[in-house]
């Protein structure tokens, strides 16, 4: 449990979001919040080194202004690189006595050293279930008594240069990266209830640049994936279509957009000024349905490319009838229903629900990611498994001493 400010990144395609926390009783409280537009970064890669890291130094010096607080090292979610799904299953002898950490350790690390994703960097090692002598679906087995302990992980990984250029720029901002987190999987966190964990649910976190998807299911994230579409492909479509700078495009869509079609889309006009032309141009009215005819295709092949991933996974049965939808994306009108009908599934749109001091400016399905890092960061909830967490623990005194020299010297 983490006692002194926590930090976070949330670095997307379309906005760069810093949250800078303090412990509250059992959850986090929000104290300081920087936001800015995202430069330099494309499907939540690094595509110009300059202009990120003043995005990110923009964003996190904003939430430093408003926390009063100054910050060494931030958890960072992992958009870029395709994040992929591996699944292992490792045994170790335990000679008859009960389970202890020391024992779940060794498992875990076990898990941690299987090299099956050559140039690959692990982003996620998450425990799904344990097994005592081959009795399988055990939650927590400290404390019981068998021969072999084996569990059954959840490995996340991402391209390793992907993720270096991403640490490198924060690196250069004078921050260290303390750990990492896909995006579907910060956002279950904090949009998911428990039973929603617990029975089956898919979260489709719809960002800018890419759709990504993770499985819960028994209390565990067992599967992630993700597609290079997502919004700003809608953007970018309505404004090549209809012959317009690409910020009135996003504005057009954001203020006027719609999934599905309505019955007075033809009757509706909006003003659209055209690529080139000064704001004393002639007026361009479009019917909205010539709009919504653009932005309705986009969105349906983003949603049917996510349904093949979930089918070609194996994992559809799992995931149940339950769909969370979080991300800027999913904000859109329309989104919601257009994803039930593609996806055969009740769907709801997810907001942070794990966190306090949220203003409503950013307590949107938006900024479900960034809450989710928080809840990460300081996990101190019983059953959360803090998927960051990537280090062995120093073990005996001269361990420990020389981890607080390290850390206070």
């Amino acid at each position: 449990m983490r006692s002194g400010p926590i930090a976070v990144l949330d670095v997307g395609t379309a906005k760069v979001c810093c949250f800078i926390a303090r412990r509250e009783g059992d959850r986090p409280r929000i104290v300081g919040i920087g936001h800015q537009v995202s430069r330099g970064l494309r499907a939540g890669g690094v595509v110009d080194m300059e202009a990120a890291e003043a995005s990110i130094g923009q964003a996190v010096h904003a939430a430093e202004q408003m926390a009063g607080e100054t910050i060494r090292s931030v958890v960072v979610n992992a958009a870029a690189g395709h994040p992929t799904s591996h699944t292992v299953d490792v045994e170790v002898a335990i000679a008859g006595h009960a389970v202890g950490d020391g024992d779940l350790r060794r498992a875990l690390d076990q898990g941690h050293a299987v090299n099956g994703y050559g140039e690959r960097e692990l982003i996620h090692s998450l425990p799904v279930s344990y097994a005592i002598d081959g009795d399988r679906g055990i939650r927590d087995p400290r404390g019981m008594y068998g021969q072999r302990l084996g569990v059954h992980m959840h490995l996340v990984t991402a391209a390793g240069g992907a993720v270096r250029n991403l640490r490198t720029c924060i690196e250069r901002c004078h921050l260290d990266v303390e750990g990492l987190a896909v995006n579907p999987y910060a956002a279950g966190v904090a949009a998911l209830v428990e039973d929603e964990k617990d029975l089956g649910v898919t979260v489709i976190d719809m960002g800018a640049g890419t759709t990504s998807l993770a499985v819960f299911f028994g209390g565990q994230a067992v599967f992630t994936d993700a597609v290079a579409v997502g919004g700003g492909h809608v953007t970018n479509d309505i404004a090549r279509g209809l012959s317009t700078p690409v910020a009135v495009a996003e504005r057009i869509k954001t203020l006027h957009g719609c999934a599905t079609a309505s019955a007075d889309d033809e009757r509706h006009t909006i003003d659209v000024p055209q690529v080139g032309e000064d704001d004393a141009g002639a007026p361009n009215p479009v019917p909205r349905s010539l709009l919504n005819r653009i932005i309705q295709p986009r969105l349906e092949e983003t949603l049917e490319l996510v349904r093949g991933r979930l089918e070609a996974s194996g994992l559809e049965r799992l995931a149940g009838r339950r769909v969370v939808l979080t991300g800027g994306a999913s904000q859109l009108q329309g989104v919601r229903e257009i994803a039930a009908l593609i996806l055969d599934k009740q769907v709801r749109t997810g907001r942070p629900l794990g966190v306090r001091g949220l203003a409503d400016s950013v307590s949107g399905p938006a900024f479900a990611t960034a809450a989710g890092l928080v809840v990460l960061a300081g996990a101190s909830a019983p059953g959360l498994v803090p998927a960051i967490e990537t280090k062995v623990e120093p073990s005996g005194l001269s361990g420990r001493v020389g981890q607080w020299v390290r850390e206070h010297l």
